[in-house]
């Protein structure tokens, strides 16, 4: 008889701090990709984008069709390719998603998991930021039908995006995923931001002041009305500025960390725009836009504008108007004092600044229609391609006595054409930016908001979500860390020391910080425990309640005090309300070999000196022959004698093989609401190397009428 080895035996191991693990080699960092604009001493280097006359990118234009412009002087063009992102690719899994649900085609329709892109993988990266600052409440309804118009149909295999909200905080950046799952969850979380500079309506209504209220309406004292009616601009003007700096600086976070991910870039800004003057001067809200097109030029980020109110009529009178007010009132565009002109001006001067930020990064402004899906689609396709040119710069670009700001100018010989471009950029080198010394703070929250992470120690993460009953809610993160790239030296005891700071955060799917979590650690150990640990590596468990149910984004840095290097992981974790629906804890994963496996099945130790099941969950490398054991738990399940799993191999987003599915034994079973499952699979000799998802399905009653589903990520190594 083969002895009983279940889910328990993971959260018995957990109690353990620190775990030796058997050897692994660590994941290069990823190739470093070029940046798209490039701004250094000796070399220039520009996006150009080229339409006809219809809005049709043009693809066959030579560097001789080109003439690059830097304040005035002729450039002579040193690089030049034209560049194609928008490769027609196959969609290997294409699902349909509303309401934050795969629709399912037939009953017995199961969605087959997401695969999580590597850096190499990118082809195009999106950031749809929805300026909730900045939103009246019609406008929300439209741009989520817009976005889930995008998950559902517009988005492609290849794609990294982020769905962001501009009051979401420093959670913004765990966004970016190809996971149509997370994005959902990031929609749905949408709402209409209250305190932000955007009313009910498009329009703040034309209202009489509080004092003319009181008065009756009899307007006793006109210059006091008008004080009055002033004052309460100045109080509006100025909760503006502040909520639009506020957007901006949003803008600017999601940059920064834009910066690192690779080539073009693409932010997709639903706003109603900002005003870019307060009474009759220009306010801080245009220096603060100059400052972010420099930096999104710099990042190779191009901003497309999008504005939901669509076509509008401002100089008509509102539902919500004081019609005391204006009827009888003729309406003259000329009369600066009347309230229906100053909303023409805010509103003409709110979509402005929407033009700039398109046009400063060589992107297009969508206004004054009604179609956002159109107007998506319209800044997809033109960021699909573009023309890269190059050019050496003089001695004068970066002296800052001659030109503070270099303004570029490119033109296209061919007659008909439409080039836009980025307008220029600051006399600084990238160089000089980029070398701007980081506190250790600064590089951990640098590394943690990285979509990719950082790379200087080798990390591992699996979060799993567990129940027992007694505690509630909890993720247990296990971090695998390789010792060889952490910095030991020798204490004073003789043993080998190592000093590291971690850092761990737990995000929700609205990008707000959840849980934080942040200690320094310092290791010793004596010379046979040192060895161990530089050919092993360790595992490290952390506990985290949870205190409610939801999608979330669990991220961990470290940060290694000698070396000063820094290493991060993320990974995304749903928490399921398991008083409501059936669901599956996270898999816990144990490999072993055939011999191993002879073993056990005769009833041997599963957990002996030469295994160890923590590794085998957090480092998911398996070798081709040898057999995968899989434990979890199925949490409510409301028909506990009539449950049935099944198991999915996928690779590339294919099912290469499903078990039929088995029937689960629940007799004499003492808790029926956490049912503990098992299973084993062989991992065939012919077997690709590289990544795999096992996906395992509950499902009640048969036929797949009700369903929870849970996978894993591993990778098949030689």
């Amino acid at each position: 008889m083969m002895k009983k080895f279940s889910f328990a035996l993971i959260l018995y191991l957990l109690a353990a701090h620190f775990i030796s693990a058997q050897k692994t080699t660590p994941t290069p960092p990823p190739a470093d990709e070029s940046d798209v604009l490039k701004i250094s001493t000796t070399l220039i280097q520009v996006d150009v984008s080229v339409t006809d006359k219809d809005g049709n990118i043009v693809t066959d234009l030579k560097p001789e069709d080109f003439e690059v412009y830097e304040n005035g002087k002729k450039q002579d063009i040193t690089n030049f390719s034209f560049i194609l992102v928008n490769k027609p690719v196959e969609n290997k899994n294409p699902q349909t998603v509303k309401n934050n649900q795969i629709a399912k085609n037939n009953k017995d329709f199961i969605p087959i998991p997401p695969v999580r892109l590597k850096m190499e993988q990118v082809r195009r990266t999106y950031s749809l930021v929805v300026d909730d600052l900045g939103l009246n409440f019609a406008s929300i309804f439209w741009v989520k039908e817009s976005l889930r118009k995008f998950v559902n149909e517009q988005m492609q295999e290849g794609d990294l995006v982020a769905i962001i909200r501009t009051g979401s905080g420093i959670g913004a950046m765990q966004s970016f995923t190809s996971d149509k799952r997370q994005l959902l969850a990031a929609i749905d979380k949408i709402r209409w931001n209250s305190y932000g500079r955007s009313g009910i309506s498009a329009f703040k209504p034309i209202e009489s002041s509080l004092k003319q209220d009181l008065s009756g309406g009899t307007g006793t004292d006109p210059k006091g009305d008008a004080d009055d009616k002033e004052f309460e601009r100045e109080v509006e003007d100025f909760r503006n500025e502040n909520f639009s700096v506020g957007t901006l600086g949003a803008l600017n976070y999601i940059i920064r960390g834009m910066r690192e991910l690779p080539g073009r870039k693409a932010i997709m800004l639903y706003s109603e725009g900002f005003k870019l003057s307060t009474g009759n001067r220009p306010n801080r809200v245009l220096d603060t836009m100059r400052v972010l097109a420099d930096m999104a030029n710099r990042s190779s980020v191009v901003i497309y504008t999008l504005d939901p109110r669509g076509l509008e009529v401002p100089g008509m009178a509102n539902a919500g108007d004081d019609i005391k007010e204006i009827i009888g009132r003729n309406f003259d565009p000329a009369n600066s004092d009347d309230e229906r002109t100053e909303r023409v001006a805010d509103f003409r001067d709110s979509q402005q600044s929407l033009r700039y930020l398109a046009y400063e990064t060589g992107g297009i402004p969508f206004v004054n229609q009604n179609n956002l899906s159109k107007g998506l689609q319209q800044a997809i396709d033109d960021h699909g391609s573009y023309y890269l040119l190059g050019y050496q710069p003089n001695e004068d670009t970066f002296d800052p006595k001659k030109n503070k700001f270099n303004k570029l100018e490119v033109k296209v010989t061919r007659p008909k054409l439409k080039v836009r471009y980025r307008s220029g950029f600051f006399g600084i080198t990238d160089e000089k930016i980029q070398n701007v010394a980081r506190t250790p703070q600064q590089k951990l929250m640098a590394a943690i908001t990285s979509p990719f992470g950082a790379t200087g120690i080798n990390l591992n993460l699996y979060p799993i979500y567990q129940n027992d009953g007694k505690n509630g809610d909890i993720i247990q993160a296990l971090v695998y860390i390789n010792a060889k790239d952490l910095k030991f030296t020798e204490a004073s005891n003789g043993k080998r020391k190592a000093n590291f700071d971690l850092v761990a955060m737990t995000f929700g799917d609205n990008g707000m910080l959840a849980d934080k979590y942040s200690k320094n650690y310092t290791i010793q150990a004596d010379e046979k425990i040192y060895r161990s640990m530089i050919e092993n590596g360790f595992v490290y468990t952390l506990p985290v309640p949870v205190k409610k149910s939801g999608a979330y984004q669990f991220r961990i840095a470290l940060r290694d005090t000698i070396s000063d290097k820094v290493g991060s992981a993320s990974q995304f974790i749903e928490v399921p309300n398991i008083k409501k629906q059936m669901a599956l804890s996270n898999v816990v994963l144990d490999n072993f070999t055939t011999d191993e496996w002879r073993k056990v099945k005769l009833g041997g130790d599963p957990n002996n000196s030469e295994r160890n099941v923590l590794l085998d969950t957090t480092l998911r490398r398996f070798k081709r022959g040898t057999i995968l054991r899989y434990d979890y738990v199925i949490y409510n399940p409301k028909q506990s004698r009539q449950i049935e799993t099944r198991l999915r191999l996928i690779k590339d987003g294919k099912v290469i093989y499903e078990k039929n599915p088995t029937p689960l034994k629940t007799e004499n079973r003492a808790d029926l609401a956490r049912l503990q499952a098992a299973g084993e699979l062989t991992l065939a000799k012919n077997l690709e190397a590289g990544n795999y998802i096992l996906q395992i399905i509950a499902e009640e009653g048969g036929g797949g009428k009700k369903f929870a589903t849970q996978f894993v990520e591993f990778e098949i190594v030689e």
